[in-house]
């Protein structure tokens, strides 16, 4: 797989000076919990990148949930964190397998290419009986230089025009009964945006690790690959472990549309809709 790698090749990497190792355990429910469990245990020279301080803007009228962060103030986050444009990346969460996977996304929006995931998280890691430690690492600063690709990342101007060409197409990556408005336990209104398809981006996923790019691809079928694709899920951030599955099953012209739903129902005169209905 392009984008993710083993715990195998994580453990043989250890100790790489070339190699930064990033931890984005998080727990949405208790957004202390993260940086609590990192400082009790973390994988051996892991740096701590937090969902809501770190890889997220503050939150305004518009945006989402999950806004995404000044770039500048990421870039200085890398930077103390030893990151260079040319250093490999790999990062991790608890083994959801989404956080990591914000992190990915951003870096790749930063325009960094030498970045991954950690294949069954630290769940996975522990279950191999790897070593874990408490001790906080420290790296000499880097240089990083920030190139935006913005042909990843979809506007909400771009969205609203896409509920009416249906040109594109949009992929909400939220549970079934949240797409479908059954049950809509965070945001103002339920239902999904209109013109929308489900693909739950936990699906991705079997036994807590990734589906490999055959099994993603029958996920998204029947979409074509020379489809452009936006994905959305509630504010951002389960969505990329959906980029990430469309990306191993061989599409190209993925974008997230990072405000996602929650962005989309801050505006009163957006249309929402229930059911199957795309």
């Amino acid at each position: 797989m392009k984008h993710v790698k083993s715990i195998q090749w994580l453990k043989e990497k250890i100790g790489d000076g070339n190699v930064r190792i990033i931890d984005c355990t998080y727990d949405l429910a208790d957004p202390s919990k993260g940086k609590e469990i990192y400082h009790l245990k973390h994988i051996p020279g892991a740096v701590y990148f937090d969902l809501a301080s770190d890889l997220s803007g503050k939150v305004g009228s518009h945006g989402g949930r999950h806004p995404l962060p000044d770039m500048e103030t990421f870039k200085r986050k890398l930077e103390d964190a030893g990151i260079g444009n040319h250093t490999q990346v790999v990062a991790y969460d608890g083994g959801e397998g989404c956080f990591a996977s914000r992190f990915w996304w951003l870096m790749k929006y930063a325009g960094h290419q030498h970045v991954f995931v950690l294949d069954g998280g630290m769940r996975a890691w522990e279950k191999a009986g790897l070593l874990v430690t408490g001790a906080i690492p420290e790296y000499e600063p880097a240089k990083f230089a920030v190139q935006l690709d913005d042909s990843i990342l979809a506007s909400y101007e771009e969205v609203k025009k896409q509920t009416i060409a249906r040109s594109a197409v949009l992929i909400d990556s939220r549970a079934k009964e949240r797409y479908l408005g059954l049950n809509e336990p965070l945001d103002r209104i339920p239902g999904h945006i209109p013109g929308a398809i489900n693909r739950e981006w936990t699906e991705g996923f079997k036994d807590g690790h990734w589906k490999n790019p055959e099994e993603q691809k029958k996920r998204f079928s029947p979409i074509n690959k020379e489809d452009d694709i936006i994905v959305y899920c509630g504010s951002g951030v389960t969505a990329t472990p959906n980029v990430i599955a469309l990306l191993e099953a061989g599409f190209q012209n993925v974008k997230l549309y990072a405000g996602s739903y929650s962005d989309w129902v801050s505006r009163p005169e957006n249309r929402v809709v229930k059911g199957n209905e795309p």
